[in-house]
């Protein structure tokens, strides 16, 4: 990923809880068949000797044939983005020399894919997705609540898959290389756009241009 040193981000803790906050990854895979690529919910799994991603395909999915190929994977979180308008910038008014451009925070994990098929590790990897998200919910669902032989018969129909993360890296393109009077102007404007998510991060990631 091209990651110019004012957006380049490295520390892990920044990069997993943009994992955690934007869980839904695109999975690349390549293999006979080309390049394939799926939106597939993750979940995260940190530890200091084995850090990693855990999900499960529909057997039906094509992409199984490249994971089963033991074949590096790269997986894509994205986290939040928009337009930012040169109208916001202070220096449109001063010389006119600016260009519109996009903000966005991106996160991309490598690593070479497990193939799982124990029903326990399904159950459990469903439950801990399911329970995360359901998490604060008057009446959290959980698996347990549909019909046994339902939920029998759609555990036969997936495979599972851990990614042990090999390398994880982070691009927060964020108004950084921007003059204070312009990241402000950005930050306005991207709230008057509705775009609360990413004028925090401009907020945030304040610098001394």
């Amino acid at each position: 990923m091209y990651r110019p040193t004012a957006f380049r981000e490295d520390r892990p803790d920044m990069l997993y809880e943009a994992i955690r906050a934007h869980p839904l990854g695109t999975l690349v895979t390549y293999g006979v068949s080309g390049l394939i690529a799926n939106a597939v919910p993750f979940t995260l799994r940190v530890d200091p000797a084995y850090s990693v991603l855990r999900a499960h395909l529909a057997n039906a999915n094509d992409q199984l044939v490249h994971l089963r190929q033991g074949s590096p994977v790269l997986v894509i979180f994205q986290g939040p983005q928009a337009y930012v308008s040169p109208s916001w910038y202070a220096t449109k008014r001063e010389h006119g020399k600016v260009v519109p451009t996009w903000n966005y925070v991106v996160v991309q994990v490598h690593g070479t894919p497990i193939i799982i098929e124990d029903r326990q590790w399904l159950r459990e990897q469903i439950d801990e997705l399911t329970s995360i998200h359901e998490r604060g919910r008057a009446e959290p669902w959980s698996l347990d609540d549909a019909p046994e032989d339902f939920g029998a018969a759609l555990m036969k129909g997936i495979t599972g898959i851990e990614i042990p993360i090999e390398r994880v890296e982070g691009k927060w393109k964020v108004s950084q290389n921007q003059p204070s009077a312009n990241r402000i102007g950005v930050e306005c404007g991207l709230r008057a756009d509705g775009h609360a998510d990413m004028a925090d991060e401009v907020a945030i990631r304040k610098t001394d241009i």
